[in-house]
């Protein structure tokens, strides 16, 4: 029994169209603008497959050619649009994130890429970022970013963390050149330095300069160890003053700390247990006494580092205070009731104290350089070391002078010129 065929679909009568059927279109960019249909029909424009009319019939094959594909593959997704929109959200780097953003864009046009949006969005979020760094930078809020970077070190042996007190050792035994890391130790053992103050110097945005805050530091830290080591005589003659300074990077994240320091001279001796005496462990008397003579002692070491010669108005203005410190030293020694015992020493340092004044006063009034050296060099401290030994017996303190070329100094301890930076 024989199977019959299959039933003819029924030929149109007429040709469908521009083309003869069965053959595939030519692509797209092969095509007039308006293909002409034919008999008389008007022209359509090309399709995605030809000049097809709305109503022409289907063609009887696959209608994808090759080459072509019943769906759109979507383009890529540019990869500097996806990082620039991290950063932006993040705000760690926000200038990378916009800079990633612009180039995304950049590409984006040239390629095809999808992204424009996270691009755009990346590029927006990162410049807020970067504004509110401006921002932060200028009115100095960046400085709260160095307290959370100091208290994060706080426990990792960073010279930014000593405090008042604490004592350490320094890489390589040294207290000059550049430095972050040190290890802290007890006080009782041997050791590199010894923290004795610390201070904050202005919030200018702009680093006033190495110099600059190497002599703020050296005469802020001269000054304030009298506060700490009280008496200076108890200070070993080979102990200097240091300091840990802000560096120029530093100071663009808002550093603006120095750390006042106690060193040996000779770096391999180093130091061993506290230079600390002041209220913690002298008694009432031992203060008084202290609190006046190291007047004098903070304003002669204010001593300018230009000479007479070179700005006289500098000197002679140093001078002066000198001259106020040991008049104002001897009216306090005065107001203090003394025991019995040390009325007649104290009396005499007093009486050297109003002495001092007076002639500190009259190099303050000099009208030029030679006047201030003859004036200078008329000071004159008859007996003051035992004076002041005779004094300090009685109220229980060092009895060894320090030697010293300061003239009217009879108090005065070491003071340098010595820094270590961080």
């Amino acid at each position: 029994m024989s199977i019959p065929p299959p039933p003819v679909p029924p030929q149109p009568q007429e040709p469908q169209g521009p083309y003869p059927q069965g053959q595939f279109p030519q692509p797209p960019y092969a095509q007039a603008p308006y293909a002409q249909a034919p008999y008389g029909e008007p022209p359509y424009p090309p399709g995605p497959y030809g000049a097809q009319g709305p109503y022409a019939q289907p063609y009887p094959y696959q209608p994808w050619g090759q080459g072509y594909s019943p769906y759109n593959r979507p383009a890529p997704v540019n990869g500097l649009a996806v990082a620039s929109l991290v950063l932006g959200i993040l705000c760690c780097v926000p200038a990378a994130g916009l800079l990633l953003g612009l180039i995304a864009l950049g590409q984006i046009r040239r390629t095809g890429e999808r992204g424009r949006g996270m691009a755009v969005a990346g590029s927006v979020l990162s410049s807020l970022g970067v504004a509110l760094w401006v921002l932060t930078l200028a009115t100095g809020n960046v400085s709260d970013f160095w307290g959370g970077f100091k208290d994060a070190a706080k426990d990792n042996g960073s010279a930014y963390t000593l405090a008042k007190g604490e004592c350490f050792d320094a890489p390589g035994g040294s207290l000059e050149g550049f430095t972050y890391d040190v290890d802290k130790v007890p006080c009782a053992g041997r050791h590199d330095g010894e923290v004795f103050a610390a201070f904050t110097m202005g919030r200018d945005t702009s680093y006033p300069g190495d110099a600059d805050v190497t002599a703020v530091a050296d005469t802020r830290c001269s000054a304030l160890r009298y506060a700490y080591a009280m008496d200076a005589w108890a200070v070993p003659v080979d102990v200097d003053v240091y300091f840990l300074t802000p560096t120029r990077q530093s100071w663009r994240l808002g550093d603006r700390e120095v750390t006042c320091v106690f060193g040996n001279t000779d770096k391999t001796a180093g130091l061993t247990g506290s230079l600390r005496n002041d209220g913690r462990s002298l008694n009432a008397h031992q203060l008084a006494y202290l609190r006046a003579v190291n007047l004098g002692n903070v304003a002669l070491d204010g001593q300018p580092a230009v000479s007479p010669g070179e700005d006289l108005r500098v000197n002679t203005a140093w001078a002066g205070r000198v001259s106020d410190a040991f008049t104002k030293e001897a009216a306090l020694l005065r107001q203090h009731a003394w025991p019995a015992d040390a009325k007649s020493p104290v009396s005499a340092v007093v009486k050297e104290a109003d002495s001092l004044g007076k002639q500190w006063a009259q190099v303050a009034a000099a009208t030029d350089s030679d006047d201030f050296y003859a004036a200078y060099g008329r000071i004159t401290v008859e007996e003051s070391p035992r004076r002041s030994v005779t004094a300090r017996k009685a109220l229980g303190l060092a009895t060894t002078p320090l030697v010293t070329d300061d003239a009217g100094d009879q108090e005065a301890g070491g003071g340098g010129d010595s820094d270590v930076e961080v």
